[in-house]
Order: structure tokens, then C-alpha cells, then sequence
């Protein structure tokens, strides 16, 4: 039996977005500048993509740019918007559990001269919307904040956060990295408030290397890439057509009874969590199932043995699980999300992550859980020898 729970990291396309990228990659294959046929029916297609992205979203058609992936979107807002706002001030602010694609990106703004406030979570993952609005200054241009944590799902709340901001500085932009919540929490942008999100399509079963940008129509940002204009000017380079063709069947299907996709899911993790705490002891569980985590994410530490050890172990027993942030586990050094967290060292050190898709099963969960507790008691015991 094998178990794909490593859902956070990616998920697999689904069937009917393989079909329809393959299908344009055989007929498809014009460019969507050429001013021919070929060329005009793949533009009109890109089009239909973008009103459904925008529909999913709440937003207008124009307000969405399609990126290679949640990456360059993030890059994208931030950077974008930080060079075209930089006259009116230099500080920005961010939070201490950001994915590395925004935090990498301000540590380098740092060295271009900006000042950045990186702001403290509480243990459960939050920050402090007391600290926030201390935070913001007269010269702040930008803040940017995750939805969902990607490893311990803590969904901050974006509404407070806007209305902070707002009353403090209303000519600072406000971005939030949407990767891990599109899909799986249901809001509208414009309910936000906010000026830019970005989504990537592989977080939804869709491929690899394609991703949005919302970006609110009245606000100006400069673009990384320039060239040909495609993309309303903001993002140069030929489309990605296959790439745009399998984000809108993504989206479709993830319109698709979205309410009952997301509440299988909310089933799941319930059902998850209550066998995790009636098979296994000495755990400690760093998510809640109430609304203020992210249905799809699971993070818990297994006392006394290492996450790579659980994780390769598992492996063995065909399931997949993570020991934190797929774009960074590779990399050697402790989560710096959960010791963000204040999270004790053998905590951080055992502590893998269980990430959902609503095409899981009660089964796999049950097949997981019982699979866990016999590689945790016979690695306990070889460990205690």
C-alpha cells in the first residue's frame, strides 16, 4: 500500500489536468503573441484561464498574473512593490515563520539598505497584533505576511492584520503569501483587503512550475523581468501554456464541491489526530483542529527518535511523510519555524509533518498511524539500549 501524506510539500496532478496540458502541448502549440490563428485561439484560451483564476480568487481578470510558481510570485510582490514604493520609506515587515522565498528575499533587501522588522510568534505560531501595530512607522512601505505556515498551519489573521496596518500607515502595501491557503481556506481577496497573494498550482494538483499573482489594480509595482510585456506588463517572457492550461483545470476542479473537498479534509485530520493521541505516547502535537489551523497540516514530534530516521522508515512501509518544509529539509539545521516557536530542541528534532489531500482515505490514515506506532516502539527500544 502506498500513502502520499506529504501533500504541503506537493501533491499530485490530477488526471484531467494531465490530460489537458498534454493535449496542449500536441495541438496547443502556438504563441499567444503570434498574430495568427495558432497564435490567437492559444490567447483566448490564456484568457479563459485568467477569468477562472479571478473568479476563484474574487478579484478582476486584469488583477491576475500568472508567475512560474509561488516563488516568483512572492519575489514578484515584494520586490516589485518595495522598488516602486522605496521614496516613501525604507522599512518593511515580515514575521519570523515566513517561507524561505520571502525571507531569503528581505534578508537581501537588508543588504540593499532596507530595515526589516521580523516579528515574534507566539508557541502556537502567531504573531502579535500588539507588536504589529508597534511595528508599523511612518516610513514602513511594506508588509508581508503568510496565511498559512507550511509547517505547522497556524492561519494568521489577515483581516486584523490589514485593519492594523491601514489605521497606522495607509500608504504601507500589504502582501500575503497565499501558497498554502488557496484551496484549502476559502476567502476572497477583496474580503482581505489586501494588495498582492500569490497561489502555486502544484499546492492543488496541479503541475509543477506555474503560479499566480493577485495584484490589486490600483496599485503600481515594478517588474523583475522586462521584454516582450506579456503578462499586463509585469512579467516578461512567452507563456507557459501547458503550465496555465493545467493552474485553470486545477482551479476548475478545485471549484468543483470545494466545500465538500475542504470538509473531507477538516474529517481527516480529525480522524488523524484522535488516533495519533490513542496509539502512540509521548508525542507532542503542535496543531489544533480548530479553525485557526490549516485543515491539511498535522505537525507532531515523536519523543527519543530523530524525523529523518521516522521519515526514512516510513518510507519503507510506502508512505510519505516530511520532516518540515520540503524547499528547505534538504538543507541541514533545525526547523526555524518551530524554533521560532520557542519549540525545545527534542521537540524540533522529532517533529514531522502529516500533510493532507481530500483524495486521502480513512484507511491511509489508519495504515500510517499503525505504521508510525510500530517503527516508533522498535526505534525507542534500540535507542534506549
Amino acid at each position: 500500500m502506498e500513502v502520499y501524506l506529504d501533500n504541503a510539500a506537493t501533491t499530485k496532478p490530477a488526471e484531467e489536468v494531465v490530460d489537458v496540458m498534454v493535449k496542449s502541448l500536441k495541438e496547443m502549440y502556438g504563441n499567444p503573441s503570434s498574430l495568427h490563428r495558432k497564435g490567437v485561439e492559444v490567447e483566448r484560451e490564456i484568457k479563459k484561464v485568467r477569468k477562472l483564476v479571478a473568479k476563484a480568487l474574487g478579484c478582476n481578470e486584469k488583477e491576475v498574473i500568472f508567475t512560474s510558481g509561488g516563488t516568483e510570485a512572492n519575489n514578484l510582490a515584494i520586490r516589485g512593490l518595495v522598488k516602486a514604493h522605496s521614496r516613501k520609506g525604507n522599512h518593511l515587515i515580515t514575521s519570523k515563520i515566513e517561507h524561505k522565498s520571502v525571507l531569503s528575499l528581505l534578508q537581501q533587501l537588508e543588504e540593499e539598505g532596507f530595515e526589516v522588522t521580523y516579528l515574534d510568534v507566539d508557541e502556537k505560531g502567531f504573531i502579535s497584533l500588539e507588536k504589529l501595530e508597534k511595528a508599523v512607522k511612518e516610513n514602513t512601505i511594506l508588509v508581508s505576511v503568510m496565511h498559512v505556515n507550511n509547517e505547522v498551519g497556524s492561519v494568521q489573521p489577515i483581516k486584523e492584520i490589514t485593519k492594523i496596518v491601514r489605521q497606522k500607515n495607509p500608504n504601507t502595501r500589504i502582501h500575503i503569501d497565499g501558497v498554502q491557503s488557496f484551496g484549502k481556506i476559502k476567502y476572497f481577496v477583496k474580503d482581505l483587503e489586501i494588495d498582492s497573494l500569490s497561489i502555486s498550482a502544484h499546492k492543488f494538483h496541479g503541475p509543477k512550475g506555474i503560479g499566480a499573482l493577485y495584484l490589486r489594480n490600483s496599485v503600481r509595482m515594478i517588474p523583475l523581468l522586462v521584454g516582450g510585456g506579456q503578462e499586463l506588463e509585469l512579467r516578461a517572457g512567452t507563456e507557459n501554456v501547458p503550465g496555465i492550461f493545467g493552474l485553470g483545470e486545477a482551479v476548475r476542479l478545485l471549484l468543483e464541491e470545494q466545500d465538500k473537498k475542504i470538509n473531507e479534509i477538516k474529517n481527516l485530520k480529525k480522524h488523524l489526530l484522535r488516533r495519533l493521541r490513542e496509539k502512540l505516547e509521548d508525542i507532542y502535537i503542535a496543531t489544533e483542529e480548530d479553525d485557526q489551523y490549516a485543515p491539511h497540516i498535522i505537525n507532531v514530534s515523536l519523543k527519543g527518535v530523530r524525523s529523518e530516521i521516522m521519515l526514512h522508515s516510513l518510507e519503507s512501509d510506502g508512505i510519505y511523510i516530511s520532516s518540515g518544509s520540503a524547499c528547505s529539509s534538504k538543507k541541514r539545521g533545525y526547523s526555524h519555524v518551530l524554533e521560532a516557536m520557542g519549540m525545545r530542541e527534542s521537540h524540533i528534532d522529532s517533529a514531522i509533518r502529516i500533510s493532507l489531500s481530500h483524495t486521502n482515505t480513512v484507511e491511509e490514515i489508519d495504515y500510517a498511524v499503525d505504521s508510525i506506532k510500530r517503527h516508533l516502539n522498535s526505534l525507542r527500544k534500540i535507542i534506549r539500549r
